[in-house]
């Protein structure tokens, strides 16, 4: 059974900069997309970044040039890098990890923008 741990989230000003990390362990697969996306209070689920066992990305125009996904294949992790980041960015962040016919979903973790 896979399990994904995120951890990062928090408070942070307008134009500040924080980075989730969601490590994966057990029942992993060789082809696999694993990401992030978000939740905002009284919105659906959205695509935030995503990136395939082979490498290609995938972001949300909403994100790009500001936020970047990145993976530490020895330790089973993802990061999103989110910079310049703005009130309408917060939300609940999940991570994903999905193979053909089955996701993965991580508990969620809070990032708030305000001043």
């Amino acid at each position: 059974q896979v399990q994904l741990v995120e951890s990062g989230g928090g408070l942070v000003q307008p134009g500040g900069s924080l980075r989730l990390s969601c490590a994966a362990s057990g029942g992993l697969s060789r082809i696999y997309t694993m990401g992030w996306y978000r939740q905002a209070p009284g919105k659906q689920r959205e695509l935030v970044a995503v990136m395939t066992s082979g490498g290609s990305t995938n972001y949300a125009d909403s994100v790009k040039g500001r936020f970047t996904i990145s993976r530490d294949n020895a330790k089973n992790t993802v990061y999103l890098q989110m910079n310049s980041l703005k009130p309408e960015d917060t939300a609940i962040y999940y991570c994903n990890y999905n193979v053909p016919g089955r996701g993965h979903w991580g508990q969620g973790t809070q990032v708030t923008v305000s001043s």
